[in-house]
């Protein structure tokens, strides 16, 4: 983890960005991540923990129709989040993640260990991906987080 976000911290400095980070099941854990390193405040600019759907809805802009359509647990809806978390701060790119940590919550369509993604950057560019973690809710969490970063680190490669 430590070598990822220092590759992260490198890319997000090397452009002059700062990251903004819109978390539901993750909890706050990539801001944490980022947070925990002196001296994030010069590329970290805030950390959005929209866990409600009504969260998502204020703070973030998320649609309510897109809420009910896919459920918070989608592609749409992180699309949203990270979309939002640009749109309200000064960051210019942005990391969402929505999904089941577990040990409840799974469905047949939506297991538990299932957690959708989103990065947006000011340039327009939007990426979504799902995966599905094995493990208890911290270590779905914990890969999640990971994924989260590495996103974030193709977006400022791309």
């Amino acid at each position: 983890m430590e070598t990822l976000l220092a590759r992260m911290v490198a890319a997000l400095q090397a452009k002059h960005w700062m990251l903004t980070t819109a978390e539901s099941c993750t909890g706050g854990a990539i801001a944490k991540a980022c947070t925990d390193l002196a001296g994030s405040s010069v590329w970290f600019e805030r950390g959005f923990v929209t866990y409600s759907n009504e969260s998502k809805q204020e703070m973030l802009g998320v649609p309510a129709a897109t809420l009910a359509e896919y459920g918070a647990v989608s592609e749409a809806v992180t699309a949203a989040m990270a979309t939002g978390a640009l749109l309200h701060s000064r960051a210019q790119v942005a990391v969402s993640v929505s999904g089941i940590a577990g040990p409840g919550g799974g469905t047949t369509t939506k297991p538990v260990g299932m957690v959708c993604f989103g990065w947006a950057a000011q340039d327009g560019k939007v990426r979504t991906a799902t995966q599905y973690f094995d493990g208890d809710r911290e270590a779905v969490r914990y890969q999640a987080v990971q994924y989260a970063l590495q996103g974030v680190l193709q977006m400022l490669a791309d």
